[in-house]
């Protein structure tokens, strides 16, 4: 038997009103629970004390001081010589269930109490010594208050109108996540999602966010497995076909079957290199300023390096072998593609550390920006048509920043070619 329903709704609706039910109901037993029983202990002492007084007053009888004091207290006194009552009394009610224990505490004869509910009247019979009864009668309030029913009214009222209140922003975190859930309902197809926005709090907006994000990605991530296949199958493609024709025919050389096979081994490592990309590795603490010097002496050893790092570079967890791979792909670029000089800086900032490579060569233009930074494309016409490669370099620059939870960006250089701003959390 499932004891907790299964929607988030229900459960929510449940969790905020079971404690406030259980709240309530321990606030009406420890605090009004005791305050009501003092209320009508005192209540019912006083009247009690009165009627006897009364009482005495007719006992020995004083009849002006009781009818005297009866109009001053508000209660009705009438002598009878018998009444029509009912064959059952009120003395173990409720409501009158003290009075009577204090009536016979003070008076050593037997009282009937009788209570008329539609009137809220309450009257005390009482024998006298003559044999006569004397019937006391004033409202039941006087023995008896209804705040207790007001405040149970207002406990089931107070929950019913915090029930009111929570229900619509339960339902709209509810449809927020419905709406996620639908979402990613058709992510996991393959599909999109049209107008789909992060909306609900500001957790839920965070999650619809990082589940775009991670579509986004996964989409990427197929298209460059696709392209990976084309490209593979392009570029190994012709090198294959020129060396099995100069075979064939006989004018194949050593230096021409070298050179092609010099080739596809560059293509090949490249794409390896792609691959490793995601490959995981220990956080380690690190710092970038030796990295990236070592790492432009050996990619451009002909070129002018200009460097500027703090004096106290920040430190931070990074996987150092990906991040100088990264930065690795991103210098040798520079290398060659600049003129005469290199520029590698650094900015460290409270929450993040900026890295910039910079050269004067021929730069991108900006609307080649962005395919530059998509894998197996080469910008040939705007880098240059001698530089060969595999269209590889920033792809993996990316994929590696984005795994350390930083973004790349190109940009134009003061100097005149391309700057290559590099931004990674600390």
């Amino acid at each position: 038997m499932r004891l907790l329903p299964r929607s988030f709704l229900t459960r929510t609706v449940l969790m905020i009103l079971i404690p406030l039910v259980i709240a309530q109901v321990i606030v009406a037993n420890a605090f009004f629970g005791n305050h009501w029983s003092r209320v009508h202990d005192t209540l019912a002492r006083t009247l009690a004390g009165e009627v006897t007084t009364m009482m005495n007053f007719l006992d020995s009888g004083n009849t002006a001081a009781m009818h005297e004091m009866a109009r001053d207290i508000g209660i009705n006194v009438s002598i009878n010589p018998s009444l029509n009552r009912p064959k059952h009394n009120n003395n173990k009610s409720m409501e009158a269930g003290r009075l009577a224990s204090e009536l016979s505490k003070r008076m050593q004869r037997s009282a009937n109490i009788y209570i008329d509910k539609g009137k809220r009247l309450v009257f005390i019979d009482v024998p006298t010594k003559n044999g006569e009864i004397a019937t006391f009668g004033t409202s039941l309030y006087r023995i008896y208050s209804t705040s207790t029913e007001v405040f149970i009214i207002w406990l089931i009222g107070s929950i019913l109108i915090v029930s009111i209140l929570v229900a619509p922003f339960i339902m709209m975190h509810t449809r927020s996540i419905k709406r996620i859930a639908r979402a990613a309902g058709r992510f996991g197809r393959g599909l999109d999602a049209p107008g789909f926005v992060p909306t609900g709090s500001k957790e839920i907006r965070e999650a619809a966010t990082a589940m775009i994000t991670m579509k986004e990605r996964l989409n990427r991530y197929n298209r460059t497995r696709t392209d990976m296949l084309n490209a593979v199958s392009h570029d190994l493609k012709a090198p294959l076909t020129r060396m099995r024709l100069a075979i064939e025919t006989g004018e194949a050389t050593d230096k021409d079957l070298i050179r092609d096979i010099d080739r596809m081994t560059e293509m090949v490592n490249g794409y390896l290199a792609f691959a490793r990309g995601e490959m995981p590795e220990i956080e380690q603490t690190t710092e970038l300023p030796a990295m990236l010097i070592r790492t432009v002496r050996d990619a451009a050893p002909d070129k002018k390096i200009i460097t500027d790092f703090p004096d106290a570079p920040a430190q931070f967890y990074a996987r150092p072998m990906a991040l100088a791979r990264a930065f690795a792909n991103i210098i040798e670029n520079a290398a060659r593609y600049s003129k005469k000089t290199i520029k590698i800086s650094e900015n460290d900032f409270d929450d993040h550390i900026e890295v910039l490579v910079e050269d004067d060569g021929p730069g991108i233009p900006d609307d080649k920006k962005k395919d530059a930074m998509r894998p197996f494309v080469r910008l040939d016409e705007a880098r240059g048509s001698d530089t060969g490669g595999t269209g590889l370099g920033l792809s993996i620059a990316q994929t590696a920043i984005e795994n350390h939870g930083g973004q790349i960006f190109l940009e134009d250089s003061d100097m005149g070619g391309l700057r290559v701003r590099v931004v990674l959390p600390i």
